[in-house]
């Protein structure tokens, strides 16, 4: 079991296999991309291996796969195949936006891949297009029935943007209704990669659930999993729920049980930490499998009460803003 410096269980690794993404979701990065890594900068299928291994020695049940977008990197079926096979890890869920994935769900769950987190912050093709700078609506909107069929167990994740997708939360919330969907609000974030300037929170997670509980006054909280990042709700009559997640507000990091590898092989304790572990310089230098098991233990153990005292932590001059590619959606 690992333990951080405030007595919290970390069981949970967020896995970032690439910072590219084939969208331009204009929260996330300019319109033109980010200067993505070459290939010898991201860590490799065997470099990951490795390191999951170790850390699920160490404590790690459960890893979910993120990016970027990790069905634009190559072999990814390959890297899920290998992580299936480490004794230890129960489960192995994925954040995927959609576009690339349909072809690749039989063989997700025949991994016994069980859940599947599918980014859509609209209902409407136009909002979509404008927000992603892409016009792959009906691919996205084609995986999520698909996932369905399959019986996966799905997460929606929609950033809330003022001025930009609220008209579509009741829409979203509407899903619910008939489909056996978790719709999840998310607080719009400042890791932007300086697409466009972050003034600050219009829709926090209080807003979000005033704005849906006035259109469904008997909108009942329901019990939060534990170390959950959202705060769940249930409507009568629906078969899904509704998720909000304060992730600008932070309110759940007392009980934050994850960290982060980011594509480039950095372990960050926080998503706002600042410079993080590079185990990529560790595993590139020979480092053994002691030495990376303190080096992972150390960093843990000097972890931030929270994501406020995480930012502050930062160096000077180095405010949040790099894009969530870089760091793992």
């Amino acid at each position: 079991m690992i333990t951080d410096n405030h007595g919290r269980k970390i069981n949970y690794l967020r896995l970032a296999v690439t910072d590219r993404c084939n969208l331009r979701c204009f929260y996330c990065m300019p319109e033109e991309g980010i200067d993505w890594l070459n290939r010898a900068e991201l860590l490799s299928y065997e470099e990951i291996l490795r390191l999951c291994t170790l850390l699920v020695d160490m404590g790690i049940d459960k890893i979910r796969i993120t990016g970027g977008e990790p069905f634009v990197r190559r072999d990814m079926m390959q890297l899920l195949e290998a992580l299936s096979a480490i004794d230890g890890l129960n489960e192995i869920s994925l954040t995927t936006n959609g576009v690339l994935t349909a072809p690749y769900i039989p063989e997700l769950k025949r991994l016994g891949i069980k859940s599947i987190n599918l980014s859509l912050d609209t209902l409407d093709a136009g909002r979509f297009f404008s927000i992603t700078r892409r016009d792959e609506f009906a691919a996205v909107m084609h995986t999520l029935d698909e996932l369905l069929k399959y019986g996966f167990e799905v997460k929606i994740n929609a950033v809330v943007m003022d001025g930009r997708n609220t008209q579509d939360i009741l829409p979203l919330v509407a899903l619910t209704k008939d489909l056996p969907v978790s719709v999840r609000f998310i607080e719009e974030m400042p890791f932007n990669g300086d697409s466009h300037v972050y003034t600050g929170l219009a829709w926090d997670h209080l807003r979000i659930l005033d704005h849906i509980t006035q259109s469904y006054p008997g909108i009942q909280k329901i019990k939060d999993a534990p170390y959950s990042t959202s705060y769940n709700y249930h409507i009568p009559g629906h078969i899904g729920n509704v998720g909000i997640i304060a992730a600008y507000s932070r309110t759940f990091c007392g009980t934050c049980n994850r960290i982060r590898l980011t594509p480039q092989g950095e372990m960050k304790t926080c998503l706002y930490e600042g410079e993080g572990l590079d185990v990529r310089a560790l595993l590139r230098s020979n480092a053994s499998n002691d030495e990376l098991r303190q080096q992972l233990a150390t960093a843990i153990s000097h972890r931030a009460k929270d994501g406020w005292e995480a930012e502050a932590a930062r160096k000077t001059g180095d405010p949040v803003h790099e894009s969530m590619a870089l760091i793992g959606g």
